[in-house]
């Protein structure tokens, strides 16, 4: 069986997302992207919304020429009233939210040693609460319509610890147990709730710099290459589509097997 990247034309297609309304954060670059291009490709109307307006703005449009129905709104979703207004927006635009993705997250930390109390608020409390941010809304209204989807974009590093990313890493393993809290919590409303943990990913093809690191990276992994951005979204799509329907709180490691193994290639104990 090849481990090479898959050919999108053989891509999985879930008729009964066509038409259905989703919000997904963080969509200027990286995974975000690839989760938007591949549930517009199953032809959902997406509400997307990131930090960088301009980013933001240059990605929907190009979705947009693709014929995916699609805004973007700017908004920093730690900030307080902004998860509701980017909320409020996409279900006037469409009029029902069937999926929240919630991908947006702060990426920088820092060791534990150095892991002053400004780094520690923006590392892990803010990405906790953009999720809370976003959910809370998504939540009631799909309490209110009947059920809906909720899938957080987690990390391995909820599982297994970077070194020099203990908030990241906090926050992540937070955002694995508000999963499993949040969807015991709402099964009785027909809203099912999931996280994808993705490994290392390609999240920036174009980038010489990312190219390093995922040739230096990739013989460490037992797939023996990095995650598309769009491997990201077909997991995504899977978990929020009726094939899926059977699965909640649930995290799924999308990571090459990085997760599996006791110590990376060539390291024997």
């Amino acid at each position: 069986m090849s481990t090479s990247a898959p050919d999108e034309r053989y891509a999985a297609s879930y008729g009964d997302l066509a038409g259905k309304a989703a919000i997904v954060t963080g969509t200027s670059r990286g995974i975000g992207t690839g989760i938007a291009r591949v549930l517009g490709r199953q032809k959902m109307k997406l509400a997307l919304t990131a930090r960088s307006a301009e980013a933001g703005e240059a990605f929907a449009g190009k979705l947009r020429a693709e014929g995916v129905d699609c805004f973007f709104l700017a908004a920093d979703l730690a900030a307080d009233g902004e998860g509701r207004r980017v909320f409020d927006a996409a279900a006037e635009r469409f009029g029902r939210i069937d999926l929240l993705v919630n991908n947006a997250a702060h990426l920088s930390s820092k060791g534990f040693l150095e892991l002053d109390e400004q780094t520690w608020r923006t590392s892990c409390e803010a990405n906790v609460r953009m999720i809370y941010a976003m959910s809370r809304p998504a939540a009631q209204h799909m309490a209110a319509g009947g059920g809906g989807c909720i899938i957080h974009i987690s990390s391995v590093g909820g599982l297994r610890a970077h070194r020099g990313l203990a908030g990241y890493d906090a926050a992540k393993g937070a955002v694995d147990a508000l999963t499993r809290a949040m969807a015991v919590d709402l099964v009785p409303h027909g809203i099912r709730v999931n996280a994808v943990a993705p490994g290392a990913t390609l999240s920036h093809p174009d980038s010489p710099r990312t190219q390093k690191w995922a040739d230096h990276a990739a013989p460490h992994i037992p797939l023996g290459r990095l995650a598309t951005n769009e491997e990201i979204g077909h997991a995504v799509a899977f978990l929020a589509s009726a094939a899926a329907a059977y699965i909640t709180g649930q995290v799924l490691y999308v990571d090459g097997g990085m997760t599996v193994q006791l110590c990376p290639h060539g390291i024997h104990l």
